[in-house]
């Protein structure tokens, strides 16, 4: 005498809509962590080009403070007046430049403003790595009761279904942290 379990009238096709509900929640964490992901990187190489351009303006304004104070000693043994103004002309015209390499809020490209702006970048970079971390948590879990929900169609153990409906509340749950406080858990 075999015993047969038979699930309780429409448990399957309740069990085959949450699968499909899970499937559907876990394509939108994958689209959001590809995204976040790809975001990040993006703000990653603009955060990179940023610090790569304030080392140029730093050599640059290395080199123009450098060659003003060696004019300077120039200029104090020179002793023809037309020489000195252009000298003087000269590191007047290298001052200027170093202080623009320094500030230049009308260009927002002195190093001042790139600091900034980098820093905004590595900050945005950050906030999208965290948003991507929890979209992968939460894509392991749908995935994880996918397979336990799939599990109680098989065995006819309601329970199992009960835990995959959680497991995608809990992933729910990761998908909210990761568009509205990405740096809650990370």
């Amino acid at each position: 005498m075999s015993e047969h379990f038979e699930p309780p009238e429409g448990g399957n096709k309740k069990v085959a809509l949450l699968i499909a509900v899970l499937a559907l929640m876990l394509a939108l964490a994958e689209i959001g962590g590809k995204q976040a992901e790809n975001e990040a990187v993006a703000k990653n190489i603009e955060a990179s080009n940023l610090w790569s351009f304030f080392q140029a303006k730093t050599i640059r304004s290395t080199t123009l403070s450098t060659a003003a104070d060696a004019m300077e000693i120039d200029l104090a043994a020179a002793t023809d007046a037309a020489m000195r103004e252009r000298m003087q002309k000269r590191i007047d015209d290298w001052k200027k430049t170093v202080a623009r390499y320094d500030s230049e809020p009308s260009t927002n490209e002195g190093r001042k403003e790139l600091t900034v702006r980098a820093k905004a970048a590595e900050h945005e970079r950050d906030n999208l790595k965290a948003r991507n971390e929890n979209f992968e948590i939460a894509s392991g879990l749908l995935q994880i009761g996918i397979v336990v929900a799939s599990a109680s169609i098989i065995t006819g153990v309601v329970i199992l279904a009960f835990v995959g409906g959680g497991l995608g509340a809990l992933a729910l749950g990761f998908m909210g942290l990761a568009m509205f406080a990405p740096h809650l858990l990370f």
